[in-house]
């Protein structure tokens, strides 16, 4: 006899895009074909006419058959802004299902990607947010000074007497934006990004909010996940990083905290520009100066338009 349990809802995937039509294209035409049954909704931040054009031409037979939406946003507004454009139209719509995917506009997902994802966080009712498996064996912390950042993870086994891979839901202190799943309840409860970090710690900083309110935030070893194509301006980067690290750690450890990350801010600046070779990879002095008096002056949202473009808008903690 045959099942009368209505089909599941296929997975909401919101794609933030900005000027890059072929890979969002690419990416798009990936997610629609995975095993699992996907609807997109591109968001595109402000991209130029003609590369706004391409997508919608490219994509113009999923539209007619409803598996894709492109929803202009008309500015560049961040990753966090533009993910959240998504974000609240999935929550405006309860046949969507209960899970929304998150990604930017040039990733590649493992062809059991998404069907790992969602295993893994309905074997955990508690499940928040979770995100996918890059591959490096780090495991995403928030430091009471540094704010997100990822640390080696102990694969040790005493028992075995080797090093084990674990797959499946690992708890951590936040996701990645690389791709990542957001629960309708998790977001409807605790919101969706704080679009003063624009982009860079969105992620952490959701990912505290999810906590406090008891949720769990895992990452899911094995469903694997890489970016295609990463680049933006060193002092973009820098900037963003900088500024944004103050505000994430002001919320999540208060003031004194946010005051030490400071100092040890303008220290770095001091000792990089002191000893080029000490300098980190990512390093520009003027960036990361100006990210600390923005900070202090309380000056979020979009970056400083000399700083460079980004050539990805990528979310990234």
């Amino acid at each position: 006899m045959p099942s009368t349990r209505p089909a599941p809802s296929p997975l909401r995937v919101v794609v933030v895009h900005w000027n890059q039509p072929e890979r969002c294209v690419d990416t798009v035409r990936r997610l629609v074909g995975d095993r699992v049954p996907v609807r997109v909704t591109v968001v595109d931040n402000g991209s130029a006419t003609e590369h706004l054009a391409h997508v919608r031409d490219g994509l113009a037979d999923l539209v007619d058959a409803g598996r894709v939406e492109v929803v202009p946003v008309g500015v560049n507004a961040g990753f966090g802004p533009g993910a959240n454009v998504g974000l609240r139209r999935f929550l405006e719509r309860d046949g969507d299902g209960e899970w929304v995917g998150l990604c930017p506009h040039d990733v590649g997902l493992a062809d059991d990607c998404l069907g790992l994802l969602l295993a893994a966080v309905a074997g955990v009712p508690g499940a928040g947010l979770a995100c996918a498996d890059v591959g490096d064996g780090m495991v995403p912390v928030i430091d009471p000074y540094f704010g997100g950042l990822t640390v080696p993870a102990r694969r040790w086994s005493p028992g075995a007497g080797e090093i084990v891979e674990p797959v499946g839901w690992e708890d951590v202190a936040y996701p990645h934006g690389t791709f990542m799943l957001l629960r309708r309840g998790c977001i409807a409860e605790v919101g969706v990004f704080d679009e003063r970090y624009f982009s860079y710690c969105e992620e952490a900083d959701l990912a505290v909010r999810a906590r406090r309110a008891g949720w769990q935030v895992g990452l899911v070893r094995g469903a694997r996940v890489r970016n295609q194509h990463l680049g933006s301006s060193v002092p973009l980067v820098d900037y963003l990083q900088t500024r944004n690290t103050i505000l994430l750690v002001r919320e999540v450890s208060g003031r004194y905290h946010a005051a030490v990350r400071t100092v040890i801010s303008l220290v770095q600046v001091l000792l990089g520009t002191l000893w080029p070779a000490r300098r980190p990879l990512v390093f520009d002095a003027d960036a990361r100066r100006r990210g600390v008096l923005d900070a202090l002056r309380g000056r979020y949202g979009p970056p400083p338009a000399d700083l460079g473009r980004p050539q990805a808008v990528t979310g990234s903690s």
